[in-house]
């Protein structure tokens, strides 16, 4: 077991590694340091550990060289291929994943697309299509979703949209487009049946994996109750249908003396779990339960007597070994130390305990393995996450699953509305506890995680007492951690990655201010960076009304306690909740001023010159925030405010458009640092030339998140910027050249 455990450590920390290891140096220390094992003078586990990384890294080395050319990033090509999965109709088009022929250009197996025109793409259908592609880029925060590390361990290794002229090209009769063909057809005959709406999309995701209809409000009130898996086709749901389907295998079998019923009911239960995920799409997820259920049904065939616990190595070797990028995935964390963690009960148990102890203890033990990967990767914990999986999980596994594999399997209407009307029971139940008290974490450093882990093993096994009150020392600092502030007279501030938009958190020693929220769903972007940082109740001030600047308000302002807001224009929030900023508006958090210096009362003109700006400065150095203010404004505030504008930092306004930030704006403010906060590949082509000329003529650094992430900011005897961008090798990120209006 040592051997297997310390092949996978190796591959693991390869895979997390931001950068990727030469895999043929490891393999030529590996074959140097070969005659020393022979001998016996070195441990095999200290050549597994680098095998390990070195077959991580060969396949990263080969997914690398699939991936998109950055010569083709947004250029125009015209690519046959076929509609794969069911296509997903969302807030800005339709996204669904299409595999381009074979041949030139060399393009990577698997893209996701968007149709901003919401035509219709039936699964199978082949297609020659007008394409714009990039590589898969998403938002680099303290916290939140990492979607480019998600494409990567999806395989998707290119994102991009459809333009308006299409051809459809003859189909090509296979097997995966008659699957996805069949489930779209399931598809349809339930929503007919049960109706549009959330109910009929849960039977449809428990059936055969469309989670497509699945809103996003619906996806937040699950992981604010930790029941995103139930509803997810992998792990929970296969397993326990091949459980199900092994039990009843074994007892008619028995019956029939001429069979091995042990063995028959293997491979049946296998077949089953086989089906089951085919029938979802084979997904992912889905793809490495297989794999680990063929690997126990293996195991248990060759009866060689292996233990639980040999079994579940097996199990995950088998899994990274196929998929080393499951690693990256949180689902692949929960499902093996679930598992993991309901055989630690086992160990060295001589009697079984009675039916409700031994539910109470699994239950025990399942919260305890998911305190930390829920807490590192999402910096959420919910509290009533017992009770709502306690109900939830009988009640989707045992008795809306089989409800929807049946309405699926069988064409009877009143077996769909059944089990329309269960699901119905089940987000009566969801929407009760989404209003339930949460654990937030702050960002974690990494030190905390060892540590925690160690101490969830000592609570998880069966030890002494002193080892599991040394468990529950070590799990303290990851429950008690809160993030560090900065000292009287400092400024600390995230400048959010938010796509195309701006958020930007300042923080002092005891206050909290958010500039704007940037645009869309706040819980995407913005929350998880403000629970992250610790501004649980921030003042907020919005420039102007514009969806990129004021559009998550809403979502901030219902999910936080939110102590004052400030507007520039109306229409951001309701008049009664803000009161608008002002030109003269001053004050002093904890040794660092706050100024408004636009707009004034009198101001008029369009949006932009309604934004507000603000300069906020310790005594040593000061940044300057200018929302949209257009060159009109910034010709007025250097009119009126001369030097006294000079700042360290500035961030630039409008993104970098060619309609803010003048020569004479520059000369004046004098940073030293520039910052545009802008959307990777935008289609206002943002930063423009124009600007960033001007930028590289003075003796100052650019910074900007479409390049760099989000950016991290000191300002105290001297400023200080930290891109939370790393070269991870799932997220290449390059300088662009763009034009700009």
């Amino acid at each position: 077991m040592e051997k297997l455990a310390a092949f996978c450590l190796g591959l693991v920390l390869c895979v997390w590694l931001p950068s990727v290891p030469d895999w043929h140096l490891l393999l030529a220390l590996i074959i140097a340091s070969w005659p020393l094992w022979w001998r016996r003078r070195l441990p095999l586990l200290l050549l597994l550990l680098p095998a390990g990384m070195a077959y991580a890294g060969w396949h990263i080395e080969q997914r690398l060289a699939a991936r998109l050319p950055v010569a083709l990033e947004g250029v125009a090509l015209s690519v046959p291929g076929t509609v794969r999965g069911l296509a997903t109709t969302g807030e800005y088009g339709v996204r669904f994943r299409f595999a381009p022929d074979a041949g030139p250009p060399a393009l990577p197996p698997l893209l996701e697309l968007n149709d901003y025109a919401r035509r219709d793409w039936p699964p199978g259908s082949r297609w020659q299509l007008l394409l714009r592609l990039r590589q898969p880029h998403g938002a680099a925060n303290v916290a939140g979703f990492d979607a480019a590390r998600w494409y990567w361990s999806e395989g998707v290794l290119a994102t991009g949209t459809v333009g308006k002229p299409r051809l459809a090209l003859p189909a090509v009769a296979g097997f995966w487009s008659w699957l996805d063909a069949a489930r779209q057809g399931v598809v349809t005959r339930l929503t007919a049946a049960i109706g549009p709406g959330r109910n009929a999309a849960l039977v449809a995701a428990l059936a055969v994996g469309a989670q497509q209809g699945i809103a996003r409000r619906e996806w937040q009130a699950l992981a604010a109750t930790g029941l995103t898996h139930v509803v997810s086709v992998s792990g929970l749901h296969i397993s326990l249908l091949a459980g199900l389907v092994l039990w009843l295998s074994r007892r008619l079998l028995q019956r029939w003396p001429p069979c091995q019923p042990q063995r028959l009911a293997l491979l049946m239960a296998m077949l089953a779990a086989l089906g089951y995920a085919l029938l979802a799409g084979f997904s992912v997820p889905t793809q490495r339960t297989v794999w680990m259920l063929a690997t126990t049904t293996l195991a248990l065939w060759w009866q060689r007597g292996l233990s639980a616990w040999q079994i579940w190595l097996a199990a995950l070797t088998v899994v990274l070994l196929l998929d080393p990028f499951a690693a990256l995935a949180v689902g692949f964390w929960l499902s093996f130390g679930l598992v993991g963690a309901l055989l630690a009960g086992e160990v060295g148990r001589r009697r079984r305990p009675g039916y409700w102890p031994a539910l109470l203890g699994a239950q025990w033990r399942a919260t305890l393995a998911s305190l930390l990967p829920l807490a590192a990767m999402f910096g959420q914990w919910p509290l009533l996450s017992p009770l709502a999986n306690g109900l939830g999980i009988p009640l989707v596994s045992l008795l809306l699953t089989p409800l929807a594999l049946l309405a699926a399997a069988l064409p009877w209407r009143p077996l769909a509305q059944l089990a329309g009307w269960v699901a119905g029971m089940f987000w009566w139940w969801v929407d009760w506890l989404a209003a339930g008290p949460q654990w937030w974490f702050p960002a974690l450093p990494w030190p905390l995680l060892p540590a925690a882990l160690l101490g969830t093993l000592c609570l998880l096994l069966p030890l002494a007492r002193s080892v599991r009150l040394a468990g529950v020392v070590l799990l303290l600092p990851l429950l008690l951690y809160r993030a560090p502030r900065p000292a009287a007279g400092e400024l600390q501030v995230e400048v959010i990655d938010v796509g195309q938009g701006l958020a930007v958190l300042l923080q002092t020693a005891r206050h909290d201010l958010l500039f704007d929220t940037g645009g869309g769903d706040a819980a995407r972007y913005v929350l998880p960076v403000l629970r992250a940082q610790g501004a649980t109740r921030p003042a907020l001030m919005l420039s102007h009304h514009d969806a990129d600047h004021d559009g998550a308000a809403a979502g901030v302002l219902a999910a936080l306690a939110v102590s004052t807001v400030w507007r520039g224009q109306p229409g951001s929030v309701p008049q009664q909740a803000a009161q608008p900023c002002r030109a003269g508006q001053s004050w002093v958090w904890d040794g660092v001023r706050f100024d408004v210096l636009w707009p004034r009362s009198e101001t008029r003109g369009d949006d932009n010159s309604h934004s507000c700006v603000l300069r906020v400065a310790t005594p040593r150095q000061a940044m300057l925030l200018s929302g949209d203010a257009p060159q009109a404004v910034e010709e007025q505030l250097v009119t009126r405010y001369g030097a006294a504008l000079r700042s360290q930092v500035l961030v630039l306004g409008h993104h970098g458009s060619r309609s803010s930030t003048a020569e004479a704006w520059l000369d004046t403010v004098q940073p030293q640092h520039a910052i545009i906060s802008a959307g990777y590949r935008n289609r206002y082509r943002h930063p423009s030339p124009q600007v960033l000329a001007r930028l590289a003529a003075r003796p100052l650094q650019l910074w900007r998140t479409d390049v760099h992430g989000a950016l991290q900011l000191r300002l105290g005897q001297d400023s200080t910027v930290l891109p939370r961008r790393r070269d991870n090798y799932w997220a290449l990120s390059l300088p662009l050249a763009s034009g700009g209006k």
